[in-house]
C-alpha cells in the first residue's frame, strides 16, 4: 500500500512538471511571438517616419511653392502668409534702457534690458514671470491689460530703485500662441483672448494696442505700444540686432512658427516700404504636403484633434505633439504584444500626458540600463517594471519621432534659404528659439545633420544657425528699440504686424530644380530609409557644416536686394 502511494505521488509529481513544462513552452513562444510583434511595429512606425534626403528635398521644393502661392494669390492655397511693410527691426546701433512684455497662454514676462549699440551684447537683462489669475483670463481685454499694466508698473518701480531713469519711449509687446490641445484646452477655451482664433494683423494689433497704451497712462507709465507682435517677430529683431545677416527666426517650443524678411521690391506696392524690405509670418505650422511622412498614429492624433485636418506640419513637430505621437505608439504595442503586461497601463489611454521634457530626458539617457526611461514611465505612466529591452523600445520611438521632426524643420529651413534665393554664395544667420531646439540635444543635432546632408559640406557654410538672443521672451526688448528708433526717425510704418495679404511675384527663383534634384541623387521616395544615427553630432547652438561628405549642388539666383 505504501509504495503504491508513493508511486503514485510520483506520477503525479511527474505530470505536474510535464504540465509545467508545457506551459513555460507555451508562454516562452508566446512571448517571442509578441516581442517578434513588438519589433514590427517599431520598424514598421521607422519606416513610415523616415526622411531620407530626397524626401527632404521634396518637402522644400513643396514649401517654395506654397510660399510663391500664398504671396502672389492665396486665394489658390490653404497655406496663407501674412506679409507686412516694415521698418521696425534694429540696425544694431539702438542704445538705452528698454522695456517688454511677453504675454502667453496663462502668464506673462515682464522684461528689462541695456541695449549699448554698436551690436553689442544686450546687458542688465531682468524678467520676471506672472501668472494671470484665473478670474482675469476668463474676464475682459481691458480688466486683462490693466492686470498687465499694474504689474509692469510695480516692475519699474522696482527697476528704476537701482537705476533711476524713468522709463520713455516704445514697450515692446510680443505675443506668444499656444496649442490648444491636452488638458489644458479646456481652460484654454475660456480665455480672454481667444487663442484659436486671435490673430495679429493689422487692424487686431493696433486695436489692442490702443488697449494697452490707455492701461498703461492708467498706471502712470510713461510707455507706450506700437502694436501686439508675433514672439517669433521679436526674435527676429533681435538677431538682426547682431546680425544685419539675420534673414529668418523659427519658433521650436511646444508650437511652431516662422518668420523671414522678404524684399519688397517683389511686391507692385513696394513703393510704400522705405527701407524696401518686408516680414513674412509664415504661419508654417499649417504646411502640408503629401511628402509629409504621416504614420496612422498622426492620422489618428489629427481626427482627434481640436482642428483636424489643420496645421499637419506642426503637428508633426511641435513638442506637444512629439510626446503624444510616442505615447499613440506604446499604447498600441501595450494593447497588441502586452509590452508592459497583461493589463494596459490607465495613464497610458490618457492623451497628452507624455510631455516633450519627459521624451527628452528617455531619449537621451545613456546609462546602460536605460535607467532614466524607466524613471520616466513609472512617473507619467505609472508603469513599475520594465526590462532593458523594452525600456530599449521606448528609447528607439523617441528616437524616430524627434528625428522626424528635426529633420522636416531643418528641411524647411532650407526650403525658406531657397525661396530667397540665398543659399549658393551668401551667408544668412537663422535664429531658433523654443524648449526643443535650447534643452533637446539630440532634437538640435538631428535639425542641424538634415541641413548639412541637404546642402553639403561646402553650401552649408552658407546656412548659419543660433540660439535666440536673450532667450525667451526677450525679443520684446528688440521690437522696443526697433520700434523707438522708428519713432525717432519718423518712420511710415512703425507697425510689426502681418498685414492683410499684399500682391507679390518672386522673379528670383527661375533657377533651373533639376539641379537641386541631381545634387540630391533622386526625388524617389521609394528609396531605402536612412539609418537611425546616433548622437555623436556637434552639440552646438552656433554651426556651420565643414565636414559632412555629402554635397548638393545648388544653383540660385542670388537677391541683390539683401546686400
Amino acid at each position: 500500500m505504501r509504495k503504491e502511494v508513493i508511486v503514485g505521488a510520483s506520477v503525479a509529481t511527474v505530470a505536474t512538471v510535464v504540465v509545467a513544462g508545457v506551459l513555460l513552452a507555451r508562454w516562452k513562444k508566446r512571448d517571442e511571438r509578441r516581442w517578434r510583434q513588438t519589433q514590427r511595429i517599431l520598424r514598421r512606425f521607422a519606416r513610415d517616419c523616415a526622411t531620407p534626403v530626397p524626401k527632404l528635398w521634396h518637402v522644400a521644393f513643396d514649401l517654395v511653392s506654397d510660399m510663391q502661392t500664398s504671396l502672389s494669390d492665396q486665394s489658390q492655397t490653404d497655406f496663407v502668409m501674412l506679409p507686412s511693410y516694415t521698418s521696425s527691426l534694429p540696425n544694431g546701433n539702438e542704445e538705452g534702457l528698454y522695456y517688454g512684455v511677453n504675454l502667453r497662454e496663462d502668464n506673462f514676462l515682464l522684461l528689462s534690458a541695456r541695449l549699448r549699440g554698436k551690436h553689442e551684447p544686450i546687458t542688465d537683462l531682468q524678467r520676471e514671470e506672472v501668472d494671470i489669475p484665473t478670474e482675469v483670463i476668463s474676464g475682459s481685454l481691458k480688466e486683462l491689460f490693466d492686470f498687465i499694466a499694474l504689474k509692469l508698473a510695480v516692475f519699474i518701480s522696482t527697476k528704476t530703485k537701482t537705476d533711476p531713469i524713468a522709463p520713455k519711449g516704445k514697450l515692446g509687446f510680443t505675443v506668444s500662441f499656444p496649442l490648444l490641445e491636452g488638458p489644458a484646452a479646456a481652460a484654454t477655451n475660456k480665455n480672454v483672448i481667444r487663442w484659436k482664433s486671435f490673430s495679429v494683423n493689422d487692424a487686431v494689433g493696433k486695436e489692442l494696442a490702443h488697449e494697452v497704451n490707455e492701461a498703461l497712462g492708467k498706471h502712470g507709465i510713461d510707455l507706450r505700444v506700437s502694436a501686439l507682435v508675433d514672439a517669433t517677430l521679436g526674435d527676429l529683431a533681435g538677431g538682426r540686432y547682431y546680425n544685419r545677416e539675420s534673414v529668418a527666426a523659427v519658433t521650436l517650443g511646444l508650437a511652431t512658427n516662422a518668420v523671414y524678411v522678404e524684399s519688397a521690391q517683389l511686391s507692385p506696392n513696394a513703393g510704400e516700404s522705405k527701407l524696401g524690405e518686408m516680414v513674412i509670418d509664415m504661419q508654417w505650422g499649417n504646411f502640408n504636403t503629401p511628402h509629409l511622412p504621416i504614420t496612422e498614429f498622426d492620422t489618428a492624433l489629427d481626427s482627434e484633434s481640436s482642428n483636424p485636418g489643420c496645421r499637419m506640419f506642426e503637428k508633426l513637430i511641435g513638442g506637444i505633439y512629439l510626446g503624444e505621437v510616442v505615447r499613440r505608439v506604446l499604447l498600441k504595442m501595450a494593447r497588441e504584444t502586452a509590452i508592459f503586461g497583461e493589463s494596459v497601463p490607465a495613464k497610458l489611454k490618457t492623451p497628452y500626458t507624455l510631455r516633450s521634457p519627459d521624451m527628452a530626458a528617455m531619449h537621451q539617457d545613456t546609462s546602460e540600463n536605460r535607467d532614466a526611461v524607466h524613471e520616466k514611465l513609472l512617473e507619467v505612466f505609472g508603469i513599475g517594471y520594465t526590462s532593458p529591452a523594452v525600456r530599449e523600445v521606448v528609447a528607439e520611438i523617441c528616437d524616430v519621432v524627434a528625428e522626424r521632426g528635426a529633420r522636416l524643420a531643418g528641411a524647411c529651413i532650407v526650403g525658406i534659404m531657397k525661396k530667397r534665393g540665398r543659399i549658393n554664395d551668401k551667408k544668412s544667420l537663422v535664429i531658433i528659439e523654443g524648449g526643443l531646439y535650447e534643452h533637446y540635444r539630440v532634437f538640435r543635432n538631428y535639425l542641424h545633420s538634415s541641413v548639412w546632408e541637404m546642402l553639403g559640406s561646402e553650401l552649408s557654410d552658407n546656412v548659419l544657425i543660433e540660439h535666440s538672443h536673450g532667450g525667451s521672451g526677450a525679443g520684446a526688448i528688440f521690437v522696443a528699440a526697433a520700434h523707438s528708433q522708428c519713432e525717432e526717425d519718423d518712420a511710415i510704418s512703425p507697425s510689426f504686424v502681418a498685414a492683410a495679404a499684399a500682391t507679390m511675384v518672386d522673379d528670383d527663383d527661375d533657377m533651373d530644380d533639376r539641379k537641386f534634384m541631381a545634387a540630391a541623387g533622386t526625388l524617389n521616395d521609394d528609396d531605402e530609409p536612412s539609418e537611425w544615427k546616433d548622437d555623436d553630432h556637434t552639440e552646438t547652438a552656433s554651426w556651420r557644416g565643414d565636414q559632412i561628405d555629402s554635397t548638393a549642388e545648388t544653383t540660385d539666383q542670388s537677391d541683390e536686394d539683401d546686400e
